[in-house]
């Protein structure tokens, strides 16, 4: 593979989902980037600015201007925070959710007519090439191919089975590896430093030496047998407020659901044990991890920039009510 193979690439698919000319591509007023902001707006309810510039990597002058300019147009709706001046939030209007809506649904038609010229025969093969691009280009949302040995055929395609995931109680030596990979995984991914792997040991010290299994629980996700996540859920030190902590997310198992589904069992549990709030601390880097709490009802209370494990941080505190 070489730098000229990939540039020809990008130029074959640029033409062909019409990326150098998106409004017209799509009969629309909006340009490519102003449809992404849209769809962000859309699909995920109580972003900031902020928000918007990390997960599109975006010119914070040109997102500004393009806010501006829906704001102008009725689109959306700007404010600041009541409880950080520095952050200001942005919401669709009823304008705006439709401009969305009609933007989602001729997206759609495009890219149906372009597979609607892939045979059936070759459309696993078709979703295998695009996991394998973005799971080669680290998207922590894709699980990393598939390997051909859990495949089977069918017909005369190949199919491969679903993998298998269960949550389920730590046994023996779960603790240690919840430290562990927690210490590998962000050294690599973020360039922390011992001291954020100590805090995870502290953590994981407390809760195994004491802890009341009624209303503080900690979960291992199983994918086809092997670890590849956590959370634990334990008392906070409000009254009758609980607190998310050690979510962990194998890169083998991103892209499988299972964030989603420790996040949520989290959620049930403490709502089921009686807890009225359940919160959490996390870093604004964190984009995977964030558009979890935010899909499960969390709401971005604060946030303040720190120095710790090696790295400038920026710490957010999150609240959902049960």
């Amino acid at each position: 593979m070489t730098v000229t193979e990939i540039r020809e690439f990008n130029r074959f698919y640029t033409n062909l989902i019409g990326a150098l000319d998106y409004s017209r591509h799509l009969y629309t007023p909006y340009s490519l980037t102003e449809a992404r902001v849209l769809y962000e707006l859309a699909h995920s309810p109580g972003l900031d600015a902020a928000d918007l510039r990390a997960s599109l990597t975006v010119d914070a002058g040109q997102l500004s201007r393009l806010l501006l300019r829906f704001e102008q147009d009725g689109l959306v709706v700007r404010e600041r925070s009541a409880t950080d001046a520095r952050r200001q939030y942005v919401t669709l209007t009823a304008a705006g959710r439709e401009a969305a809506e009609l933007l989602e649904e001729r997206s759609r038609e495009s890219v149906q007519a372009l597979l609607d010229r892939v045979p059936d025969a070759e459309r696993p093969r078709l979703a295998e090439a695009l996991g394998t691009v973005r799971a080669l280009f680290g998207d922590p949302d894709q699980a990393p191919a598939a390997d051909p040995a859990r495949s089977r055929t069918r017909g005369a395609g190949t199919d491969t089975p679903a993998p298998r995931v269960r949550l389920r109680a730590p046994g023996p030596g779960d603790l240690g590896w919840v430290v562990r990979r927690h210490g590998v995984l962000y050294a690599r991914e973020y360039g922390w430093d011992a001291r954020f792997e100590a805090m995870v040991a502290r953590i994981a010290a407390d809760f195994g030496a004491d802890h009341d299994t009624a209303v503080e629980r900690l979960w291992i996700a199983e994918v086809d047998g092997e670890p590849a996540g956590s959370v634990l859920c334990v008392r906070d030190s409000a009254p009758a407020t609980a607190r998310l902590r050690l979510l962990l997310v194998e890169p083998s198992a991103r892209g499988l659901g299972v964030g989603e589904r420790l996040v949520s069992e989290c959620v049930a549990f403490a709502r089921a044990a009686g807890y009225r709030e359940l919160v959490l601390w996390t870093n604004g880097n964190l984009h995977a991890a964030r558009r979890l709490y935010r899909r499960a009802g969390f709401t971005l209370t604060s946030e303040s920039p720190h120095r710790s494990y090696g790295a400038d941080l920026v710490g957010q505190d999150w609240h959902l009510i049960l």
